[in-house]
């Protein structure tokens, strides 16, 4: 299990803070550390970190001077005056340990991340089990050109902003990516919230949907009396988790005609989509897009929507939209084998996503569609089983293999395997297989594949190293 999150609230961080500190970052590679370390930095306080591996996020940092180091030690912060921590460090970290032993306060990733934000004039929350990170870069690009110079900070890193998972701009604007997992987005301040999606997830803190539903009814509710949200009108749980909401609700949806916004007349031309959003009966614009997939236009359009609403241009957002260049390992395109097939990178991790990204890969027409999966935490696994199994089986995909689960914070306890995994998605009529050695698979794709042929690397692992063997 995660360490828990801090819910000390902006004005006692702030007090802690009334003048340049020695603030310590403990995983300070992950991507919202990151934007949260950048922007402690440019604040004029002291930072430093600790983290496992180097990054490109890391590399960034310290580029900026930030020191960081690769091996864990107490003395870190000997003369810290704040450490922040994002809860998937071990509770048994040198440098925590040490900060709770001698009374340094420490404040998780989301609190912390709470208390920057709260100096901002509008607030917009991105929230939802998938589409978070994509959205949010769409928002990026929209403000951006439409010269709003917001301040961002994403769960992956944006491509249209120098692969950086912020954006420092202005105060007007606060865009943020809202995280579900451990209720920590209840520790934020949003003055507009998007929820994209509603469905279960994270079944090793939340026990079910219902209790799924109402953590983002509470996080609508932290917009108060004045705030606003965008609801996803083709999510059924969205709208249920809404009732009751007492600020301004606006919907957006995909073909659905009682959306205040709605994305119609949707075509595609090698799996990128082009569609009509419409207000009311009103044409507002046509979007023809750089990146794949039907679920690009619920994402675009739930953008499109709190861009309109902010009072952007329609022009603008069209142009933005059709220069968006993506989010990391967002149907990333990586490159070649030495046979000619064309590798490409996703985050997928859930039923859902891997679905939406199956779909939006063969609707690029390859021969042969190669899926390689690794599965990301025991107790998703174990409790979305028969989801991934369907999900995997899909028509049209010409062999499916499952790696070695991802552990990340859990441990082999509830008797789920890949090979169990693998066997499940035969049943369903599908070529697949688990193989424990990515060198096997890098190995097996390298000399199967040819040109025409597309593989597919899928999970929220370190699946994506597999891309690098491959290219």
């Amino acid at each position: 299990m995660a360490l828990p999150n801090t819910h000390f609230g902006a004005e006692k961080i702030a007090a802690w803070l009334p003048s340049p500190k020695k603030i310590f970052f403990a995983g300070i590679g992950g991507v919202s550390m990151n934007s949260l370390a950048h922007i402690t930095h440019l604040r004029g306080h002291t930072v430093s970190g600790y983290d496992r591996t180097p990054s490109a996020l890391t590399k960034q940092l310290e580029a900026l001077g930030i020191d960081i180091r690769y091996e864990a030690d107490a003395s870190h912060v000997a003369d810290a005056d704040m450490l922040v921590y994002t809860v998937a460090i071990p509770a048994d970290l040198p440098e925590y340990a040490e900060a709770c032993r001698r009374g340094i306060p420490v404040v998780s990733r989301a609190d912390y991340l709470g208390y920057i934000m709260s100096g901002y004039n509008r607030r917009i929350g991105v929230s939802g089990m998938h589409g978070k990170s994509t959205t949010t870069a769409m928002l990026e690009c929209v403000f951006r050109v439409a010269g709003l110079d917001p301040t961002v900070s994403c769960g992956a890193p944006m491509k249209d902003a120098d692969n950086r998972c912020d954006r420092i701009g202005g105060e007007d604007f606060f865009i943020f990516e809202a995280c579900e997992y451990m209720d920590s987005f209840l520790d934020f301040y949003p003055t507009d919230a998007v929820v994209l999606n509603i469905e279960m997830d994270h079944p090793d803190y939340f026990r079910d949907l219902a209790q799924i539903e109402t953590s983002f009814k509470n996080f609508m509710a932290r917009t108060g009396a004045d705030g606003t949200v965008y609801l996803n009108a083709g999510d059924e749980n969205v709208m249920l988790a809404a009732e009751g909401y007492s600020g301004r609700i606006v919907t957006f949806g995909v073909e659905h005609a009682e959306a205040d916004y709605n994305a119609v007349d949707i075509s595609f031309d090698g799996g990128l989509p082009s569609f009509t959003i419409r207000k009311g009966g009103e044409e507002i614009c046509r979007v023809k897009m750089q990146v794949p997939g039907t679920h690009s236009v619920c994402d675009a359009v739930a953008a499109a929507a709190v861009a309109l609403e902010c009072g952007i241009p329609p022009h603008a957002v069209e142009d933005a939209l059709a220069q968006f260049a993506g989010a990391s390992r967002r149907m990333d395109y990586r490159g070649k084998t030495a046979a000619g097939a064309d590798v490409y990178d996703d985050y997928a991790h859930h039923p859902t996503e891997i679905d939406a990204t199956l779909k939006a890969a063969l609707a690029m027409q390859p021969d042969r569609l190669f899926c390689v999966f690794q599965p990301h935490t025991y107790s998703r696994t174990k409790e979305l089983f028969n989801d991934f199994a369907d999900a995997l089986a899909a028509d049209g995909v010409c062999e499916v293999i499952v790696a070695d689960i991802y552990t990340a914070r859990e441990t082999d306890s509830l008797g789920v395997s890949s090979a169990l995994l693998a066997e499940a998605i035969r049943t369903r009529g599908a070529n697949c297989r688990a193989v424990s050695d990515t060198e096997a698979i890098a190995s097996y794709l390298r000399a199967e594949c040819r040109r025409g042929d597309t593989i597919l690397v899928m999970g929220a692992g370190d699946i994506s190293a597999l891309c690098q063997k491959l290219v």
